[in-house]
């Protein structure tokens, strides 16, 4: 049986959780594409990994979200990113060690990853 004092802290760490996947009309949307391709590929532990990193830095105005199919499965697990004024951006090929670059240098510095992204991969 767990206390009192360790159930709040268990809700307050769930609220964070649950305020990522919150929309505004200006938050910047990380959609992660999670049909059964992008599960099979790896695409829940890459939304986990990308809900604790935003929770992990109390980034706010960023909505993670999920989707189904995207239709390009040979490049699961993919993510979008789209920002407010800005173009899409769609990352292939995720995985979890991928997201804390893409968290630093595109969430917060505003500078796509651009190795990650769908153009990189096709050439």
């Amino acid at each position: 049986m767990k206390s009192l004092q360790e159930l709040a802290a268990i809700r307050d760490r769930m609220k964070q959780t649950v305020n990522t996947r919150e929309a505004a009309h200006d938050t910047t949307r990380v959609v992660v594409g999670m049909a059964t391709c992008g599960i099979a590929a790896g695409a829940r532990p890459v939304l986990n990994a990308f809900t604790e990193e935003i929770a992990r830095r109390e980034l706010s105005g960023v909505l993670v979200t999920q989707t189904g199919c995207i239709g390009l499965c040979q490049y699961e697990p993919i993510v979008e990113v789209t920002t407010p004024g800005a173009d899409k951006v769609t990352y292939v090929k995720m995985t979890p060690e991928k997201v804390s670059r893409v968290v630093a240098e595109h969430l917060i510095g505003g500078k796509p990853v651009v190795e990650y992204t769908i153009g990189a991969s096709t050439r």
